[in-house]
């Protein structure tokens, strides 16, 4: 099984909360279910599980009276061998974007406080109109994505006192060794080719076949489009569709801002219905934007410029098995400039999007791009991904002048860890994993769960 950091959260709303029910989002695949059903089985007496698309029967219980008492009548009826004992029980309410009324009733069910409610959903930012009332300040929203690089070295067997030894060199800015250095490398290409995708690191785990982890991937990009064709409005479904597809190839260009007027739509390209298409698929948990800067000062969000972005995949393994062949074969023998590095880049974005942090890049035609702006503790930080090996930072080194006033450059790249004579911090790409800062939820959570398996070798360097 494999070890997520949802598990803390889990234990610690358990712990924690009073009057609120769980709400777990994210895209289809990324292990909600799950998670949350190894943690109701292992940490409740009684446990009721109701999927709203599996049994869709089940949305008549919330077409009523929202009254708790009404509720779990309603469920002894239509759920087989459910035990509500107040205090010892967990509902479930799984794909919930299927049945709204079930979310309208969660503000019940945390003012009356008897049961633990956990709900789940892949597409709830789809259906907000379908809400009657949203139980505003009795839900916790919680943002679930696939394995992080931190996840996928516990899935790998790399323990945690080899992980909290590389942490310490980052944080403190020393040289890793040879041997740690060469190994988390390897590490960060398999993390990119497999991605973070539950089934695809299964796979390649018991096999390490990248054909069969290919075959796992390329099975999920179709379930999305399938999503697509069930979920999204008739007008938007074939251009949702062309923007998927079109995602590498906009990523592959020198200049990787995303443009409509290059996808290959088999519909009439209206700009606002592309658009929406686009949203379509954030909402779905499945791209990020990457917003450009007018102006890379803070607050970063205000000097957004409008209708001008990059888009990223959520998760890379599923970007690359989207590309041409070649692609993995490339980075497997350490090739990274593949794509004119739209690989390294996504992985990157991907970094930042699990740690809940906004993507922006500056630009400026024809002189200088930053491929990524952020807020670090309240100072604009530049980011700069380099896929080669050309050390040279001619728009880091114009965006940290006087003219923009960046007061931090990082550098992720084909290096050690060092700081150069202008204060520009240098790194291995893998250490965007663990020096960028982390807002989400899991960057507080406790990791106390023991790995079974031995640190490799250069643990003892």
């Amino acid at each position: 099984m494999l070890r997520r950091k949802m598990s803390d959260i889990l234990m610690k709303w358990k712990s924690d909360h009073r009057n609120d029910c769980l709400l777990v989002m994210g895209a289809r695949q990324v292990g909600k279910t799950f998670i949350i059903d190894d943690f109701a089985r292992k940490n409740y007496k009684n446990y009721v599980y109701m999927n709203f698309e599996i049994d869709p029967g089940l949305k008549s219980v919330f077409d009523g009276s929202l009254e708790v008492d009404n509720l779990i009548t309603e469920i002894s009826g239509r759920v087989r061998n459910a035990a509500l004992e107040p205090g010892k029980t967990l509902i479930f309410l799984d794909e919930i974007q299927s049945c709204p009324q079930a979310r309208t009733s969660l503000k019940s069910f945390a003012l009356d406080g008897r049961f633990d409610v956990i709900a789940s959903g892949s597409l709830l930012g789809l259906n907000r109109k379908k809400i009657s009332s949203y139980p505003v300040g009795y839900e916790t929203p919680l943002w679930m994505h696939s394995l992080d690089f931190e996840e996928f070295l516990w899935a790998l067997g790399v323990g945690d006192r080899a992980i909290e030894k590389v942490k310490r060199n980052i944080g403190a800015k020393e040289p890793l060794s040879g041997s740690m250095l060469d190994a988390m490398n390897e590490y960060f290409r398999w993390h990119m080719l497999v991605g973070g995708m539950p089934q695809a690191v299964n796979a390649f785990i018991g096999s390490r076949d990248l054909g069969r982890v290919s075959a796992v991937q390329k099975k999920i990009v179709e379930n999305y489009s399938g999503d697509i064709s069930k979920y999204a409005p008739n007008n938007l479904q074939a251009r949702a569709r062309a923007c998927l597809r079109s995602v590498p190839a906009q990523l592959n260009k020198r200049n990787k801002r995303f443009m409509l007027s290059q996808v290959d739509a088999d519909e009439p390209r209206y700009t606002g219905a592309l658009e929406d298409s686009i949203d379509w698929l954030y909402e779905a948990g499945i791209i990020d934007y990457c917003r450009n800067l007018c102006e890379p000062t803070l607050p970063l969000m205000a000097n957004a410029r409008t209708g001008i972005y990059k888009i990223y995949m959520r998760d890379t393994g599923l970007l690359i098995s989207m590309m041409e062949d070649g692609v993995a074969d490339a980075i497997l023998n350490k090739d990274l400039t593949i794509n004119q590095g739209a690989v390294m880049e996504n992985i990157i974005a991907e970094i930042m999007i699990k740690k809940r942090t906004d993507l922006f890049y500056f630009e400026k035609r024809g002189s200088l791009e930053v491929d990524f702006i952020t807020n670090i503790e309240g100072t604009a930080a530049a980011i700069e991904v380099k896929s080669g090996n050309n050390n040279r930072s001619k728009s880091l080194d114009s965006v940290m002048s006087e003219r923009y006033n960046v007061k931090r450059g990082m550098k992720f790249e084909n290096s050690n860890i060092f700081v150069d004579e202008k204060g520009i911090e240098h790194y291995p790409q893998f250490a965007a994993a663990f020096v960028l800062p982390d807002h989400s939820e899991f960057g507080r959570a406790a990791r106390t769960v023991e790995i079974a398996r031995p640190d490799p070798a250069w643990e003892a360097d």
